[in-house]
Formats: structure tokens, sequence, C-alpha cells
């Protein structure tokens, strides 16, 4: 590369008249393993299969290309040689019909050996992969730095130094840095290759939105718009006035194409109110006796306005104890039921309630999603077990009185999305209830959360309410993101959990004992 001058690249697909150059580059690249191939071999690989072949040139001079083509994945994700690849007649065997990719060759000039254009190639050959719905990329990648150790030690031992950066081989270590995976050593892949001792291993590039039979599946929706309603406490006069006041918000979500409506926990506590002169048990207690109707109305409005609310929380009395429990209302009419796990020491002493016993993610038409209620999100332990069942979006309806008390839930959430590798959406309520008895003031900043990546925003805050101020925000999440961080992020929390020292158990059942 001469110096003093600008370097100007250009990626695109290789065209018949480059094959000069690209054989004099190939030459140059790979003299001890028979240089260039022939030109009917290009010219075949530019005509069966012209979007993978793929080079970058600099002011109009071709310095790194990478040659591709299609395979049936069950064939050539087992043990192979190179002339299964390329016959004795320099023919690919290329597949139309194949379901993965299978890269031929990588090469670089050496003048301008040090500015990526190798993982230039990698990328797009992985952006090719992708935009063909094809399951993988699959190569067969030589190991030149082998015969240095040979006679020093068996070749597994070499690529398992190579994967531990104790040794560097120029193909495997570049191959290992973008992404790839050694499924297994292949002998006699390329005899006459000398340096690999003929040994190659066989690498995999694994793509996580392949669809097996796209044409039949139903795409799954990625882009899910999150509604959270800052609730404001305020008198009200009867269960049509609370109801009154949540279907505006409800529909106002809807207008604006929301997925789902997040209300805050115990949000129908001004309904205490109307019981004057009872203490706080028989206050909540009294509460309870409306939430059948309350639930029975959401989802009357999820199935009218077409959205999935998720209803806060409300106490509900079953076999003579009170939960407190959280509706998911779906927008086709089905309800599911989340309790509260973890019960406050307030809400034991002042509410006498008890916890439930089990968390679970819900299947729905937006993603798969848990509930934690409150005190719940700061509990690790819960967010896991949601996280080991796939979940993707977790509703936290809440209810704070101070600052500290919302920090708590604020800041593990935050936590819960990291570690979980998923968004976390907070809904409390604000204002005052002077007449209610341990309901009496709020603290909120209803907020959503995303993991922190690159593939999120910069402070891991997708969208947050103005503190104390009823009002609602929106926030769009795409799950695919989720599935990019999952296999390709900075950090994969989940994937190098060390199971082999901690893990998850699941209680055990408890058996009745059978009636004598």
């Amino acid at each position: 590369m001469e110096e003093n001058n600008t370097t100007l690249l250009n990626l695109r697909t290789i065209e018949p008249a480059d094959y000069k150059e690209l054989a004099t580059l190939m030459d140059l690249v790979f003299p001890d393993v028979g240089g260039a191939w022939p030109k009917s071999t290009i010219q075949q690989l530019i005509r069966q299969f012209p979007d993978g072949q793929i080079c970058i040139e600099d002011k109009g001079k071709l310095i790194a290309a990478a040659l591709t083509i299609k395979v049936s994945y069950n064939r050539y994700s087992l043990n192979h040689t190179y002339l299964d690849i390329v016959d004795a007649n320099d023919v690919a065997c290329h597949n139309m019909n194949g379901d993965a990719l299978y890269g031929l060759d990588v090469f670089v000039h050496p003048d301008y050996r040090g500015l990526r254009l190798g993982r230039r190639l990698y990328e797009a050959r992985k952006e090719l992969c992708r935009a063909n719905n094809l399951k993988a990329i699959l190569a067969g990648g030589r190991i030149p730095g082998y015969h240095k150790y040979a006679d020093e030690m068996p070749v597994s031992e070499y690529i398992a130094k190579v994967k531990r950066r104790e040794i560097h081989d120029p193909i495997l270590s570049f191959q290992l840095a973008n992404d790839f995976d050694v499924k297994r050593l292949m002998n006699r892949y390329l005899p006459e290759d000398a340096k690999s001792k003929g040994y190659a291993t066989l690498l995999e590039w694994d793509n996580i939105f392949y669809e097996e039979d796209i044409s039949v599946h139903q795409t799954e929706k990625t882009l899910i718009r999150l509604g959270i309603v800052q609730w404001h406490m305020r008198r009200v006069v009867s269960v049509d006035d609370l109801m009154n006041q949540a279907e505006f918000f409800v529909s106002s979500l809807s207008k604006y194409q929301s997925d789902f409506a997040l209300f805050p926990e115990f949000f129908n506590a001004p309904l205490m109110g109307l019981a004057r002169d009872k203490d706080s048990v028989e206050a909540i207690r009294y509460l309870s006796q409306f939430t059948d109707e309350i639930r029975h109305r959401f989802s009357q409005l999820a199935v009218t306005y077409n959205i999935n609310i998720i209803a806060g929380s409300m106490p509900c009395m079953k076999h003579d104890k009170l939960y407190n429990i959280s509706y998911l209302l779906h927008r086709d009419g089905d309800i599911d039921e989340q309790y509260k796990i973890h019960i406050t020491p307030h809400e034991v002493r002042d509410w006498v309630i008890d916890g439930g016993d089990k968390v679970k993610v819900f299947e729905t038409d937006a993603g798969r999603i848990g509930i934690l209620i409150c005190y719940d999100v700061e509990f690790p332990e819960l967010g896991r077990l949601l996280a080991d069942q796939g979940v993707q979006i977790l509703f936290v309806p809440f209810w704070t009185d101070t600052k500290n008390g919302y920090l708590r839930v604020r800041i593990c959430g935050q936590a819960r999305a990291i570690e979980n590798e998923c968004y976390v959406a907070l809904g409390g309520s604000v204002g005052n209830l002077p007449r209610v008895d341990n309901v009496d003031i709020q603290y909120a900043q209803s907020a959503v959360f995303s993991p922190s990546d690159v593939y999120f925003p910069h402070d891991a805050i997708i969208t947050e309410a103005n503190a104390n101020t009823e009002m609602i925000i929106f926030a769009d999440v795409d799950l695919s993101k989720l599935k990019l961080l999952h296999n390709e992020g900075s950090v994969t929390n989940l994937k190098h959990r060390r199971l082999d020292l901690y893990k998850m158990r699941k209680p055990k059942k408890r058996h009745k004992k059978k009636q004598q």
C-alpha cells in the first residue's frame, strides 16, 4: 500500500472481468496450496451464486475477496474433505437449494493486512446468510501454524491452546475472533497442506434468526410497544368512577397502538376510602370484594381496545387467605394471574397478606412476559427463574411511598434487565390518599429499562416518566435485539453462568396425602 495516499475502500460482488486481478492475489496469498483457481472455476461461482462472491477494492484495485457457495447443512456439518467441496476438476459443489453457506476462501493482500478487511468480508457473509434465511455458515479451516508444534503436541492440544490464546494461528485465531465455533477436527481434509499437516477444523457460525420454514410459519412479531400508566391516586365515589379513569388510559394507549398497558400495584386502593371507620385489615378485605368485578371489566377493555392489560395488582381472598395478585388480561379474552411471592413487612403487619409460591412466563401475541409485583423484583432468584423460561419483557407494577423505596425497585429492575438480558417495565402511582390508612402517600417515576450493550440506549433507559406526575409513557422494544444480545453481545450473562458451581433448583412437588 503506497504511503501518503488515502485508502478508498469499496465492497462489491466479483465480476468476470476481475479474474486476472483475483488470480494474481490468490497466487500471492496461497503459494503453498496451489495458488489461483482456474478461470472456469471462478466464472462458474459467479454464474451460479453471484451474491456469494465478494471483493474489496481500493481505488479500483482488488485487494481482498471471499468466495462462497451454498450447501446442505446436514451433509457438510459432518466430517468431509476438501474434495467434497471442490472436486478434482476444480468444480465447486454449489447447491442452489442449500440451507447453509460454505466459505471456500477469504484472502487479503499482504500490504493491506491490519485494516480488518477479513472481518468486513466475514460480516458481509453473515449479512448474506441472514438475508437468505440460511441456517449457518460452515467452513473447513486450515491451521497453518500447527507444523511448528506438531512434534510437541497433538493437534487437539494445539487447537485448545489457540482457543485460550496461548498460541496464535493465522487462520484459526482469526475465525474464532469472528464468532465461529470449532465443531470437529477433520483429518486429511487437504493432504497437500503441509503446514496444517492435512488437518482442518470444521467451523460454524449459526444464524440465530433462521426460520426453518418461513413460508409456512407466521413470522414472529418483534417490535413491541409498551404503554405504562403512572396512575394518580385520587378520591373516587364508586367502581364506575375508578373504571372510567382506567378506561381513559386504556383508550389513549390503544390509540397509539400499544401492545401492552401496565397499571400500578394496588391502583384500586382509592376504593378503600368508601369504607369509613374500618381498620387496615378490614379495609383491605373490603377492597378485595371489588376484585372480581374489576378483573372482568378490564378483560372487556382488553378485548374492546385490542390491547393486553397488566392490571397492576389487587387483593384477592382465596381459601380464607388474602393474596396480592396481578392479572394479565389478554386481548383475545384469556386471563392469567401472578401472585406476589414476597410480602413486605408492612403488608404482613398491617394487612395480613400471604405470598404465592410460583412464578411463570406467559405467552402473549407480543412476546413472552413475566410479572414481578414490586418487592418481588428485589429478589434476583425470581428473575432468573423467569429467564430460564425465556422471558423477554418483565413487567413490575409497584407502589412505593418514599424515594428510598422507589429506588430499591428501580435499581433492582435495572439489575434484572442486565443479568437476565430482557426488557423491564416499571409502573407506579403518585398522589395522596389522606382518608385511606397505609396508602396515604406515593412516590413514583415509571420507566422502561433495557440491557446495557451496544444494541440499546447508552444509559440502558428507553424511557421514563416525570417523577410524581400523572402521565402515560410509551416505549418501543425490539425483541430481535435480545436474540443478538444472547448470542453476540459484548458480554453474555446468561451463557456465561457457571452452572458447574451454581444453578437454580426447582422446588420439589409436594404430594398431598391420600384420604384414608
